[in-house]
């Protein structure tokens, strides 16, 4: 039987771990998405007895709906670039379209690949999964159908929905949220993009990849509004190369059905037309009717209030991912599920510092991040003890190979360690890593110029920003 299967009897699965006595355990975890196994996979090796109760499939809207799926959509979209734009590196190849029931084989083996050495592995730690809906019945206690498992502690890790606007309903067909784009059989010939985030950024990037016309609109001034201006200034300009069109400061007002799609009006006036609308707002956290208040556990506008550990406001009850007021992130949420297990296993842990959480948009260029934004680094100190400087990615030999165009930006404290690291360029995200530790460290511009990094290598560009913020660039005009 498949583990994404509603089960009308929320039994443990018989292929699970080895079934729990009176249904007892020492930890029972209400989610099995990225915070939620997280947590059950670090309990359980540290010894402890674990229930992950899950109503959908395990790895959540990550791995089934969210970062895995978009993430092979959008490769797909870079391999049909680079079939266009062959000929320029001298190799004839022709492009003759998408097939998206193509793109679905790729991206849903991708994903049950995942899926499925996910579920070995938590077999494997010997975990009882339980499939099915579960509610508080108690402050440590979930009930599933006919069915109650008790905790010695509890995780909340219910994660989050897509969210719409007042009045804005979504009907899966012409107005829709990304679950529903990633399941598209067709190209649209056109969309409109209602949110310049994450998600709405990655769509719009995927979608013009495969031939639609796609057009952004979003309230704030710029795109990717939570990332650093120049990092969303570049972007912005990268997409305006591509064809992918913007409204910035634009304020939805209503939407219409039409003949071939849809009509969106925005305030001042304004309309745009096409066949579908993406509702890309943001995501809202899965709190309601789970009897979540009134067991006393404390929300505010639907999150659950945790403190610095992840502890709710009930004794023994701790809530991970995308349920609480921290970054909406998987990675987040791994990080937040093995703090929690190791602080109940009586382990010393440490507060998670989310500014040192590494942040990637995967559109065509990528925007990576860590740290402060230069706005909030003034904030925080002063703009005058801070100094910037910007490397440009035409400077870097293996950014030239792969026509790579961006910049690598770099906050600092006047005589003190790197504030911030922003990058924009193609795959730049895989250099994040590199910037976190140099962020979470914090080190000195100095002290990072000095170190080697490999040639050619995009990896480099980070090198080359930390000697020309030392005083001593090399690959940089004057």
């Amino acid at each position: 039987m498949s583990f994404g299967a509603k089960m009308d009897s929320a039994r443990p699965s018989n292929e699970a771990g080895a079934a729990v006595a009176d249904n007892q355990s020492d930890l029972v975890i209400l989610g099995g998405g990225s915070g939620g196994y997280a947590a059950a996979l670090r309990a359980a090796e540290l010894g402890k007895s674990v229930v992950l109760i899950e109503r959908d499939k395990i790895g959540g809207t990550c791995l089934h709906r969210g970062c895995i799926p978009t993430k092979a959509l959008l490769h797909a979209g870079e391999i049909a670039d680079q079939a266009r734009e062959s000929a320029q590196f001298g190799v004839n190849a022709t492009f003759e379209g998408i097939d998206m029931a193509g793109v679905h084989k790729y991206k849903d083996g991708v994903v049950n690949k995942n899926h499925k050495g996910l579920v070995g592995l938590i077999k494997s730690r010997g975990i009882q999964i339980v499939e099915g809906e579960g509610r508080l019945s108690s402050p440590k206690t979930v009930a599933v159908n006919d069915d109650t498992y008790t905790g010695a502690n509890l995780i909340l890790a219910t994660g989050s929905y897509s969210r719409t606007l007042p009045g804005l309903e979504l009907d899966g067909q012409r107005v829709i949220a990304s679950e529903h784009a990633l399941q598209l059989d067709h190209v649209p010939v056109s969309a409109i993009v209602l949110g310049g985030g994450v998600i709405g950024v990655e769509f719009a990037s995927a979608w013009k990849s495969f031939g639609a016309d796609v057009t952004i609109v979003e309230a704030l001034p710029h795109l990717v509004p939570l990332e650093d201006e120049a990092s969303s200034k570049l972007l912005e300009r990268a997409f305006r190369r591509r064809g992918i069109a913007h409204k910035l400061g634009a304020r939805f007002e209503r939407v219409e059905h039409t003949d071939t799609g849809v009509r969106v009006h925005l305030e001042g006036g304004d309309t745009l037309e096409a066949e579908l609308l993406l509702v890309a707002v943001g995501r809202g956290p899965t709190s309601a009717d789970l009897g979540y208040e009134e067991q006393g556990i404390t929300l505010d506008r639907g999150f659950v209030v945790v403190d610095e550990y992840c502890r709710t406001s009930v004794d023994g009850v701790y809530a991970v991912g995308d349920l609480i007021p921290t970054l909406q992130l998987a990675h987040v949420g791994f990080a937040e599920g093995i703090l929690v297990a190791e602080h109940i296993a009586g382990l010393p842990v440490v507060p998670i510092d989310y500014a040192g959480v590494p942040r990637i948009t995967y559109s065509a260029p990528e925007v990576a991040s860590v740290g402060l934004t230069e706005a909030q680094a003034a904030e925080k100190i002063g703009a005058e003890k801070i100094k910037t400087v910007t490397y440009d990615l035409s400077g870097n030999g293996r950014s030239a190979i792969l026509n790579a165009k961006g910049a690598v930006k770099l906050i600092a404290e006047v005589d003190g360690p790197v504030l911030g690291v922003h990058i924009v360029g193609e795959r730049v995200g895989e250099l994040i890593a590199e910037a976190q530790l140099i962020y979470n460290w914090e080190a000195l511009p100095s002290e990072v110029a000095q170190l080697i990094h490999p040639h050619p290598t995009q990896s480099e560009a980070i090198g080359e920003a930390h000697l020309l913020m030392a005083g001593k660039p090399l690959h940089v005009h004057d």
